[in-house]
């Protein structure tokens, strides 16, 4: 394959933690190639099939089908989400890049991926990581929050995080891993050692919410772009919702029929539906006990994480609610 284009930066993670804001800021600008394919999952070993489970296995089989026509195409529309294992596949994903001086790929897994880092210095070694990271507890409650809206659990989150907890093999499942995505010290450490720690920026979930504008600004200059380009920051991904039928909406799910439904439903009644069988975000709330509970679980793992930042994350700590 002649002139082959690669990724020289990664955003690698968290999940949940507003990493597809970050991919659609980045791919605004002229001089940044963002993979039309978001969350590939190359380069993390775990992320294969044959290491799926249940009702998450059956998902990622369909999906592969709909992956495999989108390879065969000419890859310029955006799609989320895909297990690609093959390298030709993943190199073609980057055929468009034409004169852009920051190509990017953003897989969140791959922080938590232990195979990840080591994978991605061998093949690329002067890659940029681009990491952020969310109060692990906040980050645990919308992965369950997502799991709930797409009908992959009917269970509360205090059950979820207890069966979370049991020992298990590294196989994926639509619940698993929960806790473990958020036990960010060790993984940080294991980029700080397949990189210079000059080739890794790491930002917090707030500094996107708060002063996305100054977030974006380092961003650019970290990745050797114009650091004036100011990128649209009207639009808002993956806003947590969640069904007020549960066990209606977790089997409609479950057996696919919600989209037929969806297509089904007569324009005007479409929001008049939406409304009542959906609960606003104001109503979703943590409740104080589980509150408690995981973030004692990450209290260590949290106060090693602020010394190796340098940063204060003492809110973290704190028993306040969530953020929405």
């Amino acid at each position: 394959m002649s002139s082959v284009k690669l990724p020289n930066f990664f955003i690698v993670g968290a999940p949940k933690a507003g990493t597809t804001s970050l991919y659609d800021y980045l791919a605004q600008h002229p001089q940044v190639f963002m993979c039309p394919l978001k969350e590939p999952n190359y380069f993390a070993s775990e992320f294969r099939l044959e290491n799926f489970t249940g009702e998450g296995r059956a998902k990622m089989t369909r999906a592969m089908g709909t992956l495999a026509a989108y390879l065969q195409g000419d890859r310029r529309e955006r799609r989320f989400g895909g297990l690609v294992a093959n390298w030709d596949d993943y190199v073609s994903l980057f055929k468009e890049v034409s004169n852009e001086l920051a190509i990017g790929e953003a897989t969140p897994v791959y922080l938590w991926s232990p195979t990840a880092p080591h994978n991605i210095a061998m093949r690329i070694p002067n890659a940029k990581i681009i990491v952020i990271l969310r109060n692990p507890v906040d980050r645990a409650y919308s992965q369950y929050l997502h799991m709930v809206t797409v009908g992959y659990t009917r269970k509360s989150f205090k059950q979820e995080i207890q069966e979370s907890m049991a020992p298990r093999p590294i196989n994926a499942t639509p619940s698993w891993p929960l806790l473990e995505f958020g036990r960010y010290w060790e993984q940080i450490h294991r980029y700080c050692n397949a990189f210079p720690r000059s080739q890794i920026h790491i930002a917090l979930y707030e500094d996107l919410a708060n002063a996305p504008g100054l977030l974006l600004e380092d961003l650019f200059s970290f990745l050797g772009v114009d650091s004036a380009f100011t990128p649209s920051l009207s639009r808002h991904h993956l806003q947590p919702i969640v069904p007020k039928l549960g066990a209606t909406s977790y089997y409609l799910k479950k057996w696919r029929v919600w989209p037929y439904l969806r297509k089904l439903a007569p324009q005007p009644l479409g929001p008049r539906l939406h409304k009542l069988l959906v609960r606003s975000r104001d109503s979703l709330m943590m409740e104080s006990d589980d509150r408690a509970f995981v973030t004692n679980y990450y209290r260590e793992d949290i106060e090693k994480l602020a010394g190796l930042l340098g940063r204060d994350l003492s809110a973290w700590l704190a028993s306040a609610a969530p953020s929405k």
